[in-house]
């Protein structure tokens, strides 16, 4: 016998209350969101709405999935020349801080209550910002750090950050100029040092 899981449509019609979610969401935050708001912007019944989503927390999922995947597509590759690595880390990290500013500023307490939890965006997000410190290593631009503990220290900087400036609701210029500022220290302590480039002195 099937599940209701597997009795549910997937359809056209799933694409567009999806869609409608994903405006809804836009323009009023994912606290605006509940069936009966989509059961209007689309003219459609409950029965419609439950043949394809078990409830409204299931479509908000999914679109804010849609929505983790846009931040993610703000990693770039890294520069060829490694001069350029730091100013590349800067704008990759400010970058995300744009784009996630107000996808989280729209959903809020869902983020903090289930992306704070989800250990796929967590494992996800620390293997790139340990691939990032392995490739600075190996192009000897920063000090030989645990590339493990340091890619978690970050992540935690970069969440925390994020996480208490949404919550705080701070301009989102603002929020960028002062994380410019404290992430550039942070840059600026992982630089290897002239005296640490000598490996060796001639006798």
């Amino acid at each position: 016998m099937k599940g209701v899981k597997d009795e549910l449509i997937q359809d056209e019609m799933s694409q567009k209350i999806i869609a409608a979610a994903e405006r809804i969401v836009t323009e009023g935050g994912a606290q605006s969101i509940t069936v009966r708001s989509i059961l209007q912007a689309l003219g459609i019944t409950n029965r419609v709405f439950y043949n394809r989503f078990r409830n409204i927390e299931e479509v908000l999922e999914i679109v804010y999935g849609r929505m983790i995947l846009q931040i993610r597509e703000s990693m770039r590759a890294i520069p060829a020349r490694p001069e350029d690595f730091f100013e590349y880390v800067m704008d990759v990290v400010v970058n995300s801080l744009l784009v996630s500013y107000d996808v989280k500023m729209q959903f809020n307490h869902y983020v903090f209550t289930n992306d704070s939890i989800s250990r796929g965006n967590y494992e996800w997000w620390t293997a790139q910002i340990k691939a990032l410190i392995d490739y600075a290593k190996e192009q000897g631009l920063i000090r030989d750090v645990d590339s493990d503990v340091l890619s978690y220290s970050i992540w935690c900087f970069c969440r925390g950050y994020n996480a208490d400036a949404v919550g705080r609701r701070l301009p989102k210029e603002e929020a960028v100029k002062n994380f410019r500022y404290s992430f550039s220290f942070l840059l600026e302590g992982m630089k290897k040092q002239p005296s640490e480039s000598l490996d060796s002195r001639p006798v």
